[in-house]
């Protein structure tokens, strides 16, 4: 497998379209490859910012998230919330690299990856390329630092799975299902950086492992990408979390 940072330009909120900022910053593409775009730049395009003097951020995070859980409970002051399918802290809304603004998640993720999609095969002329939209998050516990995740993705399938397939010795697995989405971010995130790199982009190939699909991911598809905090196989110490309903997502003045 090849992962390929891209370097773009410095992008301020609304002053150029996702497409545009693509089309400008990634010369080719081949067949069979995803390109992956950091969750930021995608904000940014789409002008998902907050003014930092509008709401405080705990509020902002309330209005966000569709669960959340106060300050009080973290011994290190984290809010932590339930967002668009993933858990994060503070719900994903971020200050680094953003201008002095908050920068929320994009609106809808997965129809921000199709849309990228749709674009870039059509630029090049491709019948597979996936798009993969990712952001940072702390690693799975017991563990330090940060690692990429999915957030959306289109064009390929979000899982391998080994479920009836006999392992080496021949016993079937039960239960295993690898996550191609998350495995790629992680990849990605780890050349793209986290700091001043100004790489928002990846472009990942010789991925013969991955299944494509030259259309959008299914509603079935959706939901096997992600689980419920229910189902979750941490489920015993989310519920040891005093959740609160969010509102289910910050809507700008304008914005539908």
């Amino acid at each position: 497998m090849k992962v390929e940072a891209i370097k773009t330009r410095i992008v301020h909120a609304g002053e150029i379209s996702l497409t545009d900022l693509l089309s400008e910053s990634i010369t080719e593409v081949s067949e069979n490859s995803v390109v992956v775009i950091s969750s930021k730049i995608v904000s940014l395009c789409e002008n998902r910012i907050v003014d930092i003097d509008s709401i405080s951020k705990d509020d902002l995070v309330e209005c966000e998230s569709d669960w959340y859980v106060n300050r009080s409970f973290s011994p290190l002051n984290y809010m932590f919330a339930i967002s668009k399918g993933n858990m994060s802290a503070s719900a994903g809304i971020d200050l680094s690299n953003s201008d002095g603004h908050y920068t929320l998640w994009p609106k809808d993720s997965m129809i921000s990856a199709e849309h990228a999609r749709q674009f870039l095969t059509e630029k090049f002329a491709r019948k597979n390329i996936g798009v993969l939209i990712i952001d940072s998050v702390t690693l799975p516990p017991l563990r330090r630092g940060t690692v990429g995740q999915m957030i959306g993705w289109s064009g390929f399938k979000p899982l391998k799975d080994y479920r009836g397939q006999p392992d080496l010795f021949g016993r079937k697995f039960e239960m295993e299902t690898l996550s191609i989405v998350n495995g790629l971010a992680a990849a990605a995130n780890l050349v793209m950086g986290e700091g001043d790199e100004g790489c928002p982009l990846a472009i990942v190939s010789d991925v013969p492992f991955i299944e494509f699909t030259p259309c959008p991911p299914t509603n079935d598809e959706i939901k096997i990408g992600f689980v419920s905090r229910e189902e979750d196989i941490y489920a015993p110490f989310f519920n040891l979390a005093p959740w609160k309903k969010g509102g289910g997502g910050y809507e700008k003045p304008g914005e539908k």
